[in-house]
């Protein structure tokens, strides 16, 4: 790579960075910006001139903020796939019809994504990144991937702990898969988080690519065993099934 390429590398690692930390805390001002990366005031302050120019960055009296046109890239983000905008409206109708919250995940670079959620601070999670080996639609990711590709997360990824309930060894995690690829769904028992349970189905195209996986989830008061592997299982594979066939036949 030659000097003009490095530089134009580190310009872009240096506005993506003034981003995040918007993306963090909104209404920051430069010299906050500043406490919180290793740029200096007159670089942020040229990168915000820009990014304000061109609608990503907003100025206020208390600061700036992420500007609503970064909304319209995520937009496109979350309705590439003509499976995603359908999978939003399945959602939607899971949490109305179960008064629960629910999910549709997908994963990029070995990370779960939210892509669209129902429920408590729904919107504040789009776009978050999570293990797939500590939620039960993550497991149903890991469980439409072949030995290799598993292998490839857990060496890159790791099986961190987060609760005690969370599956930290390749040997139980492989056995877990191979039982969430048999009976069709996956089961998450406080695993990520103290309190919350989940369930989780995965969603095929019509050509039985896997596009991502339908869940739903709450407290361990509420979501008991059978609760979970019988009503909500059902429930979840007939909105999964009618995302494939709506894809087909419209």
């Amino acid at each position: 790579m030659n000097t003009d390429q490095n530089i134009g590398v580190a310009t872009t690692r240096k506005t993506f960075a003034i981003l995040e930390v918007l993306k963090e805390e909104e209404g920051l001002t430069i010299t906050e910006i500043t406490q919180r990366t290793d740029l200096t005031k007159s670089t942020i302050y040229r990168h915000l001139k820009t990014l304000s120019e061109m609608g990503y960055v907003i100025e206020r009296d208390d600061g700036f903020y992420i500007g609503l046109r970064l909304l319209e890239i995520g937009e496109k983000t979350r309705n590439r796939e003509a499976g995603y905008t359908i999978a939003k409206r399945k959602v939607f109708e899971l949490g109305q019809e179960t008064d629960e919250r629910a999910l549709f995940f997908v994963e990029e670079d070995l990370d779960g994504v939210y892509l669209h959620r129902y429920g408590s601070l729904s919107e504040t999670m789009i776009g978050k990144r999570r293990p797939l080996h500590s939620l039960a639609s993550g497991k149903v990711i890991l469980a439409a991937w072949d030995d290799d590709k598993v292998d490839q997360y857990i060496a890159e990824k790791g099986l961190t702990e987060y609760t005690s309930n969370t599956t930290t060894d390749p040997d139980s995690l492989y056995e877990e898969l191979n039982h969430i690829r048999e009976q069709g769904y996956a089961v998450n028992n406080e695993e990520y988080m103290d309190g919350l349970c989940g369930v989780s189905v995965p969603v095929y195209t019509p050509e039985n690519e896997l596009l991502g996986a339908l869940g739903v989830f709450g407290p361990t008061s509420r979501f008991k065993d059978k609760y979970m592997r019988n009503e909500l299982v059902d429930r979840l594979w007939d909105k999964a099934g009618e995302v494939k066939v709506t894809i087909a036949y419209g």
